[in-house]
């Protein structure tokens, strides 16, 4: 411990370290609402930027909950609804099609989560139309369902078109709570915020007390699933 202390180069750093955290404690930071008129500002690439990124960082399985939310602070409630919603749709699309280009049997055996064979149970079930159930409330990671649609037999445009409708209510919720941030948004664009989160609640609630006829066949453990359009 005593070699530690005395090494140079952990004294420089724990310094470092203190002068960050007191520059942080004393420098003032920027209101939401100041955050919002800087992203304005910087003109038409910033929000370009901010929907690729968007889009190809939440191909891989990483939260797009912070992106949303961003969304709505830095662009308002109307680009920040286009923003989010349209990457989000883009980024389904890569993502499918990336699992689809890739070798489907290295995929699936890399799956095995017990969130991942719940989204497969869904998918041999009702097809199409748990995609659009599943995207409602982000009960399940955004990209799981994006790997196992990608290693079922589900046709992309009705995968697409599902992707659309089921994020709609939870993106325009979130991204007018992120806008809320800066203190300006008018009341009624927070009732409807809390309608669109009530929207997909509901939904989720109507689909997991929706029974089918048949139920589903055994699940294999890593088989990439077949689901029936």
């Amino acid at each position: 411990m005593t070699r530690l202390i005395r090494d140079p180069r952990v004294v420089a750093l724990l310094v470092g370290a203190a002068a960050l955290f007191v520059a942080a404690t004393l420098a003032p930071l920027p209101s939401p609402r100041q955050i919002q008129e800087w992203a304005t500002s910087v003109g038409p690439a910033f929000p370009l930027l901010f929907f690729i990124v968007h889009a190809v960082v939440t191909v891989a399985p990483i939260p797009r909950t912070v992106f949303t939310v961003s969304a709505g602070l830095l662009f308002g409630p109307l680009l920040g609804i286009a923003l989010a919603v349209g990457a989000t749709t883009v980024s389904a699309a890569l993502a499918i099609l990336l699992i689809r280009a890739l070798d489907r049997d290295q995929v699936a055996s890399r799956l095995t989560h017990p969130a991942v064979r719940a989204v497969d149970d869904r998918l041999r079930r009702r097809g199409w139309l748990a995609v659009g159930s599943l995207r409602l409330i982000a009960a399940v990671p955004f990209s799981v369902i994006n790997y196992c649609c990608g290693l079922s037999s589900i046709r992309f445009w009705p995968y697409m078109t599902a992707t659309l409708l089921g994020v709609l209510p939870g993106t325009i919720g979130t991204v007018i709570l992120g806008d809320a941030l800066t203190g300006t948004t008018h009341p009624g664009l927070l009732v409807f915020s809390a309608a669109c989160l009530a929207v997909g609640v509901v939904g989720l609630i109507v689909d997991t007390r929706w029974k089918t006829s048949t139920p589903p066949p055994p699940i294999p453990a890593v088989a990439p699933v077949s689901v029936a359009e």
